[in-house]
């Protein structure tokens, strides 16, 4: 089964907003250069889509309204859904904020056919929770992904076992995972054009086309998925972005919008139970040239302090920059489990202080939300440099 919930955050709004309801709607900041999270399926009506620039969408749809993300609130509300599911079965693999698989085999003893499961589902979090969710229900993970993209909005469908073959032949070949335009245009040249003809090309034809994606696309389009359902989705990297109203070159600006973005990555990491070996940092300049620049550490950490130092100590690294910056960004990779993690003792005790309070920090954040205390540096939006003398590393207080 594959859960999906429909325009999460637009959905989410909605309950806090009812005149939202029905309307063109896309979750965004308030910014032609920021991108849309979400839209209400009135606004897609126009052309309107995910990951499409703010100015793009008002192009399109001028009437649009826009809401300001609450990604506090959008997290809370995933981990109610996904109790919910986990209410069904034990079986569930998140993977996203708004969707998951999961294995109901074990529950049709329970609760009764799959179909019926469905049925129930969707409206358990429709009277729950006040949401929309979308399920598709056939025997492996890919199948159930693509029906429940056919099904939506706010729809289920099923795809019996005997029915799958006949239902992936009469799909365009996009609906394969790993054919996108590139590949779909390789596939064109030779003539192929649904999942029904490439099903019927040798599979070393494919290979030979399309290396070892062929052979993959060949084994989908015969419905050959044999994955599990995997309950513990192991993270491979946590990170934070920022694209910028207005080009900045000010290296207190940048270096205090790292100290968000290490302040957003660490709390994610400690929610997760993890820590980073590796910190990476990300620029986009105003020409939209884009590097990366890396740092590995002996130990894993979780400090927003520690984050934040070594992003600066790469940004330092690269002297004077060739113009001004558009975007910025922050990963933790290399990542590890947070028990039974090494971790190197400091001589100094304020390392370890600054670890609690981000600690405490969290707590607050949980009973009262995320404006409710941060770094001084950020409050009222205004960065100003670190006071010479500081001892302590630009964290909390820096």
């Amino acid at each position: 089964m594959h859960v999906d919930m429909d325009a999460f955050y637009v959905s989410v709004e909605e309950l806090d907003d009812p005149s939202l309801r029905g309307r063109e709607v896309l979750v965004a900041h308030h910014s032609p250069r920021s991108v849309v999270l979400s839209a209400s399926y009135e606004a897609r009506a126009y052309g309107v889509r995910s990951a499409m620039p703010v100015g793009a969408a008002l192009r399109l749809c001028p009437q649009v309204r826009i809401v300001e993300p609450s990604m506090e609130k959008y997290r809370r509300m995933s981990t109610a859904v996904m109790g919910v599911f986990t209410q069904m079965t034990d079986l569930v693999e998140q993977v996203s904020v708004d969707e998951a698989f999961l294995d109901v085999g074990g529950a049709v003893r329970r609760l009764g056919e799959p179909l019926q499961i469905g049925r129930l589902l969707r409206e358990r979090i429709r009277r729950e929770l006040g949401l929309p969710a979308t399920v598709g229900i056939a025997g492996s993970k890919f199948v159930a992904k693509i029906a429940s993209t056919r099904a939506k909005p706010d729809g289920l469908l099923v795809i019996p076992a005997e029915h799958t073959v006949a239902f992936l032949h009469s799909l365009p070949v996009t609906a394969l995972w790993g054919v996108g335009e590139k590949t779909r245009r390789v596939l064109a040249r030779a003539g192929i054009s649904t999942v029904a003809q490439l099903a019927a090309t040798p599979v070393g034809t494919m290979r030979r086309m399309l290396g070892a994606t062929g052979e993959h696309v060949h084994r989908l389009a015969w419905g050959i998925d044999p994955r599990p359902v995997t309950p513990v989705r192991i993270e491979k990297s946590i990170g934070a972005e920022e694209t910028f109203a207005e080009d900045v070159a000010d290296d207190v600006r940048l270096e205090a919008e790292l100290l968000r973005l290490a302040h957003r990555t660490a709390a994610r990491l400690r929610g997760a139970g993890l820590r980073s070996r590796t910190v990476s940092l990300k620029l986009r300049y105003a020409d939209f040239t884009t590097l990366t620049r890396s740092h590995s550490m002996a130990e894993g950490v979780d400090s927003a302090a520690r984050l934040h130092a070594v992003a600066v100590a790469l940004l330092r690294a690269l002297g004077p920059r060739p113009m001004a910056v558009r975007l910025i960004g922050l990963r933790t990779e290399s990542l590890t489990g947070e028990t039974g993690a090494a971790e190197q003792l400091s001589i100094d005790r304020r390392e370890n202080n600054w670890r609690r309070a981000e600690r405490t920090l969290d707590d607050v954040h949980r009973r009262f939300g995320a404006a409710a205390v941060g770094p001084a540096r950020l409050m009222g939006g205004q960065a100003r440099p670190p006071a010479s003398g500081d001892g302590a590393p630009n964290g909390l207080g820096g």
